[in-house]
C-alpha cells in the first residue's frame, strides 16, 4: 500500500511539474501573440462552426428541402440552391479562417523561438565556468536544436489543433442534444471507452518521449567529443571502442524512441477503429429508433448524426495524437527551462575599471591608457585607486570539490611588473591558481588582491578586462584574422591590429595567407598550424593592453624555431606587466623573477632561477633531469 502511494505522490509531482511547464511556454505564447493570439482564437472558433454546420445542414438538406421535393411535378429549386449557396459560403469561411490561423500561428511559433533561443543564449552567457566544465557542449546545442524544435511542432501544430478539436467537440456534442439525447448517450459512451484507450497509451509514451530527449542529447554531445577529438581517437586506434560507446548511447535512444513512437503510432490506428465501431454503433441505433417510431428520428437526423459522429471522434483523435506533440514539447522544455533556471554567476563586486584619461601624440597615434578602480557608491573603496597590476594571494585554500581541497594556504605576491612563474607537475595546481585570480571560481578561505583590493569587491567583467590571458587550448572563432586578433578589444584600430600581430610575431605568416588578414577562419578548422593559432592567441592578448598577463602554457604548442620568435615577441609584451606564466619547457622561465614550485596544491620551493638552482632541491632535479615537465 504504501509503495503505491508512493508512486501516486511521484505522479502527481510529475503532473505538477508538466502543468508549470505548459503554464510557462503559453506564457511565451501570450506575450509574442498580441494581437495575433485573439486572432488566432477567433479563426479557430469560426473555422470549428463552420464543420459543425455542414453537419446539421445535412438534416435541413435531406428533411426540409430534399424530401419535400420528391414526387413532384414542378419541384421549386429555389430554396434548395439558396440553401446550397449558403452552406458553400460557410465552408469557404472555413476554409479562410483555417488558412488564417495556421498563417499566424507559425509567426507566433517563430517569434516565440527567437525569443527562447535570445534568452537563452543570454543566460548562457552569465553562467559560471563550473557549469560548462559539467556539462558537454553537445548536450548544450542539443537544447538549441531537438528541443527548441519540439516547441515549434506544439506551438505551431499542436496547440491550434487542440484548440480547433476541443471547440469542435463542445460544438458537436450542442448540436448531437438538440437533434437526439438518445443517439448522444451512445455516442458519449463510445467518446469514454476512446478517451480511457487514448490516455493508457499517452501515458506510456509519454515517459519514453521525456527519455527521448535526454538520449538525443547524450548522443549529440559524445559525436561532439568524437569530431573534436577524432585525431586523439586515430593516434590511440580507438576507432573500434569509440564505436561501441556510440552504439550503446544510439541503442539507448533508439529503443526510447522506438517504445515512444510505437505507442504514439498506435494511437491513432485504435482511436480511429474505435471511432468507426462507434459510427456503426450509431447507425444501428438511429435506424431502430427510426423503426420503433418511439422518438422523432427521421433519416435527415440519422445522416447528420452519422456526420456528427465523425466530427466528434476526429477531433478526439486528433486530440490524443496532438497530445503526444505537447508531451514532447514539454520534455525539451523542461531541459530549455533547466538552462534558463541555472543560478548565474554570482558577482557582488562593486568596484569598476574606469579610464582616466587617453593622451594622443602629436601624430595623432594612440598615447598611453590610465585607468583606476572606482566605487562608485564609496563603500569598499573610498577613493580611486590607479591599476598598477599588484597581485597578492593571502593564505588561499580551495577545491573544486569542497571535500577535497586542490590548493593548501597558497600565499604568494607580485608587484608591479615582475614575472612569476608556476612550475609543476600536472595537477599540482597551477592553472587553478590562474582560474582564481579572474574568478572563474571563488576561493574557499583566504584572499586575493589586486593593487590592495579584494578581487571579490571587484565586478567581475571588470576584474577580467583588466587581465590578458593566452591559454594553451587555442580557441579562435569564426571570421577574419583581423577579427579574431580584434577580440581581445573590440574597439582596436587597423593599425593596432598589426601592431599586435608584430608583436606576436604573427604578421610574417598572416601574410603568406590567402587573403592576409583579411582571410577568413572556421573556429574549428585545420586551415592553420597549433603554433600559428597561438600566435593569434598572444596578439589577441597584446591588444588588449592589460597591466596583468596569465601566460598557461603559451609556447607549448609552437617549435623550436616559431618558440624563439614568440619569446621575443612575449619579452616585449610582458615589459612593464605583471605576468604569471605557467610553462612545460623550464628554458622559458629562467629570466622570472620569482619561480614558484607546486606539489599538490602546495608552494614547495621559491625564488630566482639561480636561487632554486642553488638549493639543489626539486626544480634543480628538474632542470637537471629535463627542460620539460609531464
Amino acid at each position: 500500500m504504501a509503495e503505491r502511494t508512493g508512486r501516486r505522490s511521484v505522479r502527481l509531482d510529475e503532473d505538477a511539474t508538466a502543468t508549470h511547464i505548459i503554464g510557462r511556454l503559453l506564457g511565451y505564447v501570450v506575450r509574442e501573440g498580441r494581437w495575433r493570439g485573439p486572432v488566432v482564437l477567433v479563426c479557430i472558433l469560426v473555422s470549428a462552426a463552420a464543420g459543425v454546420a455542414g453537419a446539421l445542414f445535412t438534416q435541413a438538406l435531406i428533411d426540409d428541402f430534399i424530401t419535400p421535393l420528391l414526387g413532384r411535378t414542378d419541384p421549386d429549386w429555389g430554396p434548395l440552391t439558396r440553401a446550397l449557396v449558403l452552406i458553400a459560403a460557410v465552408y469557404l469561411a472555413g476554409v479562410v479562417m483555417t488558412l488564417a490561423y495556421n498563417w499566424l500561428v507559425v509567426a507566433i511559433a517563430q517569434q516565440v523561438l527567437r525569443r527562447v533561443r535570445n534568452e537563452m543564449f543570454a543566460h548562457m552567457q552569465r553562467l559560471s565556468l563550473r557549469f560548462f566544465d559539467t556539462h558537454s557542449a553537445g548536450d548544450l546545442m542539443s537544447r538549441y536544436t531537438n528541443d527548441t524544435d519540439t516547441l515549434r511542432q506544439m506551438i505551431s501544430q499542436a496547440l491550434p489543433q487542440l484548440v480547433s478539436s476541443i471547440a469542435s467537440v463542445v460544438a458537436v456534442m450542442v448540436s448531437m442534444i438538440v437533434l437526439s439525447w438518445q443517439l448522444t448517450l451512445f455516442v458519449l459512451a463510445g467518446g469514454a471507452v476512446l478517451l480511457a484507450v487514448a490516455r493508457a497509451l499517452m501515458s506510456r509514451s509519454g515517459r519514453y518521449f521525456a527519455r527521448q530527449q535526454r538520449s538525443i542529447g547524450a548522443v549529440n554531445g559524445f559525436a561532439e567529443e568524437s569530431v573534436s577529438g577524432q585525431r586523439v581517437i586515430k593516434v590511440f586506434t580507438h576507432e573500434r571502442a569509440t564505436q561501441k560507446r556510440f552504439d550503446e548511447l544510439n541503442d539507448s535512444l533508439f529503443e526510447d524512441s522506438d517504445l515512444a513512437n510505437s505507442y504514439a503510432n498506435i494511437l491513432m490506428p485504435a482511436t480511429g477503429g474505435l471511432g468507426n465501431l462507434l459510427y456503426v454503433v450509431v447507425a444501428v441505433a438511429g435506424g431502430a429508433l427510426a423503426i420503433s417510431g418511439t422518438t422523432p428520428v427521421t433519416i435527415g437526423v440519422i445522416a447528420a448524426f452519422l456526420q456528427l459522429t465523425r466530427s466528434f471522434t476526429m477531433p478526439l483523435s486528433q486530440i490524443a495524437q496532438q497530445l503526444n506533440s505537447v508531451v514532447m514539447a514539454v520534455a525539451g522544455a523542461q531541459r530549455i527551462f533547466g538552462l534558463l533556471d541555472e543560478e548565474p554567476e554570482s558577482d557582488e563586486g562593486r568596484v569598476t575599471l574606469d579610464a582616466l584619461e587617453v593622451g594622443r601624440s602629436s601624430s595623432g597615434d594612440p598615447g598611453t591608457r590610465r585607468w583606476q578602480w572606482t566605487d562608485p557608491t564609496g563603500i569598499t573603496l573610498p577613493e580611486p585607486v590607479f591599476q598598477r597590476g599588484d597581485v597578492r594571494f593571502d593564505q588561499v585554500t580551495f577545491g573544486y570539490d569542497p571535500e577535497k581541497p586542490v590548493l593548501h594556504d597558497i600565499t604568494l605576491f607580485a608587484k608591479p611588473g615582475q614575472k612569476i612563474a608556476l612550475v609543476g607537475a600536472t595537477g599540482a595546481g597551477k592553472t587553478t591558481i590562474t582560474n582564481l585570480l579572474t574568478r572563474f571560481y571563488d576561493v574557499d578561505r583566504g584572499t586575493i588582491r589586486i593593487d590592495g583590493i579584494d578581487v571579490l569587491r571587484m565586478r567581475k567583467a571588470d576584474l577580467r578586462a583588466s587581465l590578458g590571458i593566452v591559454l594553451q587550448d587555442t580557441s579562435l572563432f569564426s571570421g577574419s584574422v583581423t577579427d579574431n586578433i580584434r577580440f581581445g578589444r573590440l574597439d582596436a584600430t587597423d593599425q593596432e591590429v598589426l601592431a599586435a600581430a608584430r608583436l606576436a610575431h604573427a604578421d610574417e605568416f598572416i601574410r603568406t595567407l590567402p587573403h592576409g588578414y583579411d582571410t577568413e577562419l572556421e573556429g574549428t578548422s585545420d586551415t592553420l598550424s597549433q603554433g600559428q593559432r597561438q600566435l593569434l592567441a598572444i596578439a589577441r592578448a597584446a591588444i588588449s593592453d592589460p597591466p596583468v598577463m596569465i601566460l598557461d602554457e603559451a609556447t607549448s604548442s609552437v617549435d623550436t624555431h616559431t618558440e624563439a620568435l614568440v619569446q621575443q615577441g612575449m619579452d616585449a609584451l610582458m615589459t612593464g606587466r605583471t605576468v604569471f606564466v605557467i610553462a612545460h619547457r623550464l628554458s622559458t622561465i629562467e629570466n622570472s623573477d620569482v619561480i614558484m614550485v607546486l606539489d599538490h596544491g602546495r608552494i614547495i620551493e621559491r625564488g630566482s632561477d639561480e636561487e632554486l638552482m642553488a638549493r639543489h632541491g626539486t626544480y634543480y632535479a628538474l632542470r637537471v633531469g629535463t627542460t620539460e615537465l609531464d
